[in-house]
C-alpha cells in the first residue's frame, strides 16, 4: 500500500470492470475499496462483519431481507450506509454508479453465503490498484 495520498478520481479512471473491487488502502485489518458498479449483483449475506458502503458517483440501490420483509434503501452520491452483519442483501445500480467499501481484509465481494454468481460479478477478495 502507498504511504502517499491517493486520488479516488484517478483510481476510479485506471479500469473498467465493473463489479471487481480495488483495494485503494489498508485500515488495520480493513480493505478501503473502491468499484464500478452497474446492473445488479447478487443476492448475498457476510455472516461475520457488517459492510459500509459509501457512494461517490452515481446512485446505488440495495435491496435488504430483514426479519419484517424486503425493503430497499436508495443511495444517492454521497450517501453512507451500512448492512449489518447476517442481513441478506443484493446492491444494483440501474444507471451505474463508482463505490467506495470498507470490510474486513480477505472478505469475500459473495459474501459467505450467495446465489448463483453471475458472470457480470467478480468473486474476489478485491484486487491490488493497477491490476
Amino acid at each position: 500500500m502507498s504511504n502517499e495520498p491517493i486520488s479516488l478520481s484517478k483510481a476510479l479512471a485506471s479500469f473498467d470492470a465493473l463489479w471487481s473491487p480495488r483495494i485503494v488502502t489498508r485500515v488495520n485489518d480493513y480493505d478501503v475499496r473502491i468499484a464500478k458498479v452497474e446492473g445488479e449483483h447478487v443476492w448475498h449475506v457476510h455472516d461475520d462483519t457488517d459492510e459500509f458502503f459509501l457512494v461517490l458517483d452515481g446512485e446505488l440501490h440495495i435491496s435488504l431481507r430483514e426479519a419484517d420483509g424486503e425493503r430497499t434503501v436508495l443511495l444517492p452520491q454521497g450517501a453512507v450506509f451500512t448492512v449489518p452483519r447476517g442481513t441478506e442483501h443484493k446492491p444494483y445500480a440501474p444507471s451505474g454508479a463508482a463505490i467506495l467499501v470498507f470490510e474486513p481484509s480477505g472478505t469475500l465481494t459473495v459474501g459467505d453465503r450467495h446465489d448463483e454468481v453471475p458472470d457480470h460479478v467478480d468473486a474476489t477478495t478485491g484486487h491490488t490498484l493497477g491490476t
